[in-house]
């Protein structure tokens, strides 16, 4: 069976709480939730990690590296400037495919560019917790 990990940056953990008009009312607890039920229609294992730092993010794409055959990520605010989680993607070198929950690229201009997609073989954005769905289904379709 294959194993995705799913990471998110900074603040995801506030969803429910934060821009409830970009993020929507559901928790974070309510995306781990969808994203579990999502990777068992899949047929894959799934665990699901969450960080406000990131240096720990990066310490946990690294350690994805060996043991799992995926990745799925929101780095949230790092998408847009973080050399490091760009490098760390890939200095692992697996399928990852970015998410984000609100589509920004009909955000701030500043959110339209993504670093961290160069490392990513697609990403996601505009379509809330369907795209993390999307992401799981799209890698556990690789051979």
């Amino acid at each position: 069976m294959k194993k995705i990990a799913v990471l998110n940056g900074p603040n995801i953990n506030m969803l429910g709480i934060r821009e409830k008009d970009v993020y929507g009312r559901q928790d974070y607890a309510a995306l781990c939730a969808y994203v579990k039920e999502a990777a068992a229609k899949a047929g894959v294992a799934v665990e699901l990690f969450q960080s406000n730092s990131e240096g720990e993010l990066v310490s946990l794409i690294q350690k994805t590296y060996g043991n799992y055959d995926g990745i799925v990520i929101n780095p949230a605010a790092y998408t847009h400037y973080s050399i490091a989680v760009l490098d760390a993607l890939k200095a692992v070198a697996l399928p990852a495919i970015e998410v984000h929950l609100s589509n920004i690229h009909s955000r701030e201009e500043f959110r339209h560019r993504s670093v961290t997609a160069a490392a990513c073989i697609g990403q996601i954005c505009g379509l809330g917790f369907k795209g993390y769905a999307l992401a799981i289904e799209a890698l556990a379709e690789l051979e």
